[in-house]
């Protein structure tokens, strides 16, 4: 199968399939909650949510995360999510640019700032084990260069490319190259992980990286070893894919581990987060903004106005906990603490 096959087949199964974890908190939050506050000392109306990621001025702590990029569908996903981003003030991740490196003609698929110019913040991405498949700096400036890029991210997927039948699994001395090339690239990096997590081992090793921070891509959202399971016609791989669906670092905890490695570096929390509740609790173990994507993908394959009304509602819901918790502006969340307790208001996963 071609990559931009495989792009349009991993876009339909997020679509169409149960790609989350079903049941139960593998994410870790809803253990947490806050002490409810009576006596908030705030107006509703003096919270805000504005912060700064990266030296960009943001209406809300909240990324759109990476999603997809390569073919045709991509590319209207990822106008429709860069134009809700936009309207909303918050910042947009890309999806793997490895398609650009091999087709150029599919740039058009990732060229968001053209539906979206006024974006204020747009990472670029690609596989850190390409390194090992012949990426080297001049590449990785074009693919900032020809997007637009304020950021970038690397994203570290191991365990979906050893399950994806046509995986890249070469993930010997990536480090040295890391380090080698992250200062090249001209703008702040971040390591990711895509639903596995960042472990306290993973963490202190990243600190040693010139890297600007890290997306913890916790355990508890879209499972990409169960995508893979999916899309397999083998099925060993098949069952593979099955048995390591729930493996990983619970988004709860890789937050912990990362704020801890790395204390005085962005954080940025993604991984089954859903709803405004969460973020709270992502911003007060020690993030400095969340990533989503799944729940804006589905949006947004209504239209671009979903998605943006879908930003919106998350934006709301974070107001509100942080008026009931006394937070007047995002940075005061980290003062707040959390129970280890079941949180009635968490809705159950289905």
């Amino acid at each position: 199968m071609s990559i931009a096959e495989r792009k349009d087949s991993h876009l339909a199964l997020c679509l169409e399939e149960q790609v989350e974890l079903p049941g139960g908190d593998a994410t870790g939050f809803g253990a947490l909650r806050f002490d409810h506050d009576a006596l908030p000392e705030v107006d509703l109306a003096a919270v805000r949510t504005e912060t700064e990621l990266l030296g960009k001025k943001l209406a809300a702590p909240i990324v759109v995360g990476a999603m997809t990029g390569g073919t045709a569908r991509a590319g209207e996903m990822n106008r429709r999510l860069a134009r809700a981003a936009e309207r909303c003030g918050v910042a947009f991740a890309l999806g793997s640019q490895r398609r650009m490196l091999q087709d150029p003609a599919s740039r058009d698929s990732y060229a968001v700032r053209a539906a979206a110019p006024e974006l204020r913040l747009l990472f670029g991405n690609l596989g850190a084990v390409q390194l090992n498949y012949g990426v080297g700096v001049a590449e990785l400036r074009a693919l900032v260069r020809d997007v637009g890029a304020d950021a970038f991210n690397f994203h570290l997927n191991p365990l979906q490319e050893a399950i994806q039948p046509e995986g890249d699994t070469r993930f010997a001395a990536l480090l040295p190259k890391l380090a080698a090339v992250i200062p090249e690239l001209g703008v702040p990096v971040l390591l990711k992980e895509i639903g596995a997590g960042i472990s306290r081992t993973t963490a202190r090793k990243i600190a040693a990286l010139p890297v600007a921070g890290v997306e913890t891509g916790g355990l508890g959202g879209t499972s990409w070893a169960k995508v893979e399971s999916l899309r397999a016609a083998d099925p060993a791989r098949k069952s593979l894919g099955e048995a390591f669906a729930r493996w990983g670092i619970p988004t709860v905890e890789s937050i912990a581990a990362c704020r801890q490695a790395l204390p005085d570096r962005v954080v940025v929390a993604s991984g089954g987060i859903r709803n405004g509740i969460e973020i709270a609790k992502a911003l007060a173990l020690g993030a400095d903004a969340v990533a989503l994507a799944l729940p804006l993908l589905k949006a947004a394959e209504q239209s671009w106005e979903a998605a943006a009304e879908e930003l919106d509602r998350l934006v709301q819901e974070l107001r509100l906990a942080m008026f009931l918790t006394g937070c007047a502006r995002v940075s005061e969340l980290r003062a707040r603490p959390l129970s280890h307790a079941r949180d009635l208001t968490a809705a159950p996963r289905t």
